[in-house]
């Protein structure tokens, strides 16, 4: 756990990032690369803890993973030559990881036993099971399945339709990934639609699914073909570098190899909103994941709304958006977001108490959070709760303040962004 203090005295920002790769999209990698048989080539992979924890979980169930920089290569027998693990399948702080693979340990053929940190130990897990057990899954863990560690019997699974509740692309990616080897057809209805990159990589993969208004369908039994993922960069990470350059003064910032997946431009919507200056440039829209490259600049901001069907579409966003708001005139409402709840911390309360250390003008609602901008920030010691988002939202922070920002833990921001603060710098 290391103290960072940063003192950068309201820079300017100037400069290109190329924004590291999307941390949805290289857990999905792993994963469609040791179902599949054959081999199957990565490239743009994140480094980050999250990701390699995924790596890690694959390996101990017997497939073949290369690392060389940021290109993987998966050599896999396929799924149904996985080997029962010794070991405890350890997912880190990665929920990702944890929820997804109940799903493909459901229907194998293998005992298993999942467990992570401290983190996702606290995190709900039987929003995922019920409709896995629905579907036949044998699993058992503390509290009857709610939190980690989980037992997993694989087992023949059967089909189901099923409506979520709530917006979750790793509730959703778990019932599909069940349905690999379910019998029947697999259909899921979203009121919300939430981020579809399993959908997209069942694709790539040789899959044949059915998307349409808002219903997911497609039939068990069928086998995946080894394939080359080009991961794109994350949007998720790019929005810090957005934020920075809509705020700071006199400033411009290009990143290129932005993911331009629909489901996740929440954060572009609210920038244009909000009267961001700013430009993309797409790269190929009809890619497997199209990417872009943006050009931020030193905007005059107002305040929104921000609910509904846009929610699911930036939820990762909030904690970064909040400041945003704070430099925006007029106030800032974010409702529906009662999710963040449930992250890596309970990230509506993070936000609002870590940015009123800054001075920000900031309180918590049931779902959400009211923000009244224009706020001068000073400087202030940050909790990160060990929280990627929070950790990287506070060191942003650090850029409008009048004093220092000391972050407790900066060590959890290499969970989705191991070269943060070298592109940061980069910037300066």
């Amino acid at each position: 756990m290391a103290e960072v203090n940063l003192i950068y005295n309201k820079p300017s920002l100037k400069g290109e990032i190329t924004v590291p790769g999307d941390k949805s999209i290289s857990h999905r990698s792993i994963m469609f690369g040791s179902i599949a048989e054959g081999r199957t080539t990565v490239s743009g992979f994140l480094l980050g803890d999250d990701c390699l924890s995924t790596i890690d979980c694959f390996k101990k169930l017997g497939v073949e993973i290369e690392l060389n920089g940021t290109d993987i290569v998966i050599n896999s027998k396929g799924m149904d030559n996985w080997k029962e693990p010794v070991d405890i399948l350890y997912t880190g702080n990665s929920g990702t990881t944890t929820r997804l693979m109940l799903g493909l340990l459901a229907g194998s053929t293998i005992h298993s036993i999942l467990n992570g940190d401290a983190s996702i130990g606290k995190r709900p897990m039987k929003r995922v099971i019920a409709p896995l057990r629905d579907m036949g899954a044998k699993i058992t863990g503390r509290m009857d399945g709610q939190y980690t560690p989980l037992a997993i019997k694989g087992s023949p699974l059967k089909a189901i339709e099923y409506t979520m509740p709530v917006a979750s692309a790793q509730v959703k990616s778990a019932i599909l990934l069940a349905g690999l080897n379910a019998v029947g057809t697999t259909v899921i209805h979203e009121k919300d639609i939430s981020r579809d990159h399993t959908e997209r990589m069942l694709r790539q993969f040789g899959a044949e699914i059915n998307v349409e208004n808002g219903t997911v369908s497609y039939k068990g039994g069928q086998k995946l073909h080894a394939t080359h993922v080009n991961v794109p960069g994350d949007i998720s990470s790019a929005a810090f570098f957005l934020v920075a350059g809509a705020t700071a003064e006199n400033s411009e910032i290009t990143l290129h190899n932005v993911g331009l997946n629909h489901t996740r431009t929440g954060i572009i919507d609210v920038l244009n909103v909000m009267g961001a200056n700013m430009d993309i440039i797409v790269d190929d829209e009809n890619a497997a994941e199209p990417t872009g490259t943006i050009t931020i600049r030193t905007s005059e901001l107002v305040g929104t709304t921000i609910d509904g069907e846009l929610i699911p579409r930036l939820i990762d966003e909030i904690p970064i958006i909040a400041l945003l708001a704070t430099k925006a005139k007029g106030t800032t409402i974010i409702r529906d977001a009662s999710e963040l709840k449930v992250k890596e911390t309970d990230r509506i309360t993070a936000v609002v108490e870590e940015l009123k250390k800054l001075g920000a003008n900031i309180e918590a609602t049931e779902d959400g959070m009211i923000i009244h901008g224009v706020e001068e920030l000073h400087g202030a010691s940050l909790k990160t709760y060990g929280d990627h988002r929070i950790g990287m939202m506070g060191a942003i922070a650090s850029l409008l303040t009048d004093g220092a920002v000391q972050l407790d833990d900066a060590d959890c921001i290499a969970v989705s962004y191991p070269t943060f603060f070298e592109d940061l710098i980069r910037i300066i």
